[in-house]
Parts: structure tokens; sequence; C-alpha cells
């Protein structure tokens, strides 16, 4: 019997993974479908199941759940929910979870991109028309469901209308009218007292959607695990 879709889902809604996405693995395209078969065996599964989450809400139900005193507190909440999810909404579906347990690089923001969620921004953060650039992606689930594929949003990029681009002007190593650069953004935050450190100032001064940005805990957190990486990378380089 055809269980919840994820879309009407309460334990996904209430849990703060409310963006959803269903993809038929049969209509991928064949290099999306080759970047799966790389990392899982689709043998038996019929869908490609995508969760982020969109603004606070993720956070304050991973802090209500007392999964901040570990590690990891985000995947583990994530691949709970998912659980959840299955166990009690479709009991009678297979499932197997690509990510973020299973290792291998799998292609989210291509992904996100047919799911319409992701556009390029001039700070390389995906940006969409709904949530600005607060989301992330938190799960991806192969499926035996037979549920009816989502829709993709079509909003167009939010920064195809932007002419301030008070982003670009926000950092301190971009260019008008350019992506930032990678290399002198990491060099900036491993500075000592760099205000980016901690977070980005191009992203922060994003108007769109700013009601959603993420409150100060959420971006301590996530900016301190990149800052974290950036050093391990360059460290290791």
């Amino acid at each position: 019997m055809q269980g919840v879709h994820p879309g009407e889902s309460s334990i996904l809604a209430e849990s703060g993974l409310n963006m959803q996405a269903v993809f038929n693995l049969s209509e991928l395209a064949p290099e999306m479908q080759a970047a799966i078969d790389a990392v899982a065996v689709t043998t038996g599964y019929s869908q490609l199941l995508l969760f982020a989450h969109g603004g606070r809400r993720m956070w304050q139900a991973v802090a209500g759940a007392g999964y901040l005193s570990g590690e990891h507190p985000i995947d583990r909440f994530s691949v709970g929910t998912v659980a959840r999810y299955f166990d009690e909404e479709n009991p009678d579906s297979r499932y197997q979870l690509l990510y973020p347990q299973q290792p291998g690089h799998l292609p989210l923001q291509q992904l996100g991109k047919l799911a319409g969620w992701h556009h390029a921004s001039p700070f390389r953060i995906g940006v969409n028309g709904r949530w600005g650039s607060w989301f992330a992606y938190r799960a991806v689930v192969l499926a035996d469901t037979t549920f009816t594929p989502t829709l993709a949003m079509h909003d167009p990029s939010p920064c195809l209308h932007c002419l301030e681009k008070v982003c670009l002007s926000a950092c301190p190593v971009a260019s008008a009218g350019s992506e930032i650069p990678l290399d002198a953004c990491m060099d900036q935050r491993l500075k000592p007292g760099s205000l980016c450190a901690g977070s980005c100032l191009a992203r922060i001064a994003c108007p769109v959607m700013r009601g959603e940005c993420y409150d100060d805990e959420q971006i301590a957190y996530h900016y301190g695990l990149s800052l974290a990486t950036i050093r391990k990378h360059r460290e290791a380089a």
C-alpha cells in the first residue's frame, strides 16, 4: 500500500525537512544515473527522494531533541528523521539512504537544480526565491515507492534582477560583477581577526528572503565546520 508522499509528511514538516523532491530513477539524465550508480546498487528501487531544510525550523528541532550535545548533530538528526518517516508513514516501502551515510560523492547541487531549488549566486551558495540562500541538502534516498514525482520550482534566479549586488559590495575580496574567487575567500577567512571567519558577509548582505536567515548559533555552527575544513585542507596541501 502506498504511504505518505514526502510533501504531505507531518514528520518531515515538523522536523524541518521542509523541502522535498521526488524523481523517477528512469527519467533522470544518464549523467545523473551514472553518478547514483557509482555510489549505490539501484536494482529494486524506482525513485530518488531528495530532502533539504529551509530556514530555522530544522535547527530548532535539532536543538529541541537534544542532538547538539553530540557529534554530527545535523546528519544524525536527518538520518533519524528519514527513518521515522519510513517507519511510521511508509512502513511497506524499502529504502536505502545514500546521503549523508554512504561513501562517495553525489552531485547534490545538480539534484537541487533538477528540483528548481538551486540557482548560482555570486557568493557561491545556491539561492532561490523561496528561501534565499538559507537552505541546505540533508538526505538523499533510494526507495521502491511509486509517488507522483514533484514538479520543479520554475522561479527564475533572484540574482538576475538584483541590480545593486550588495553581496559583492559586502565581500572584502570580491570584484564588481563577478563571482567571489574561492581561493581568496578561503585566504580571507583564515586571516587572524577576520570578520569572515565565522560567517559570510556577502551571504548576510543578500536581500533575498532575509527573514529566513539562520540565527546566530546556527550560523556559527555551520561556518565553524567549514572553517575547520579549510584549515585541514590547507594543512594537507
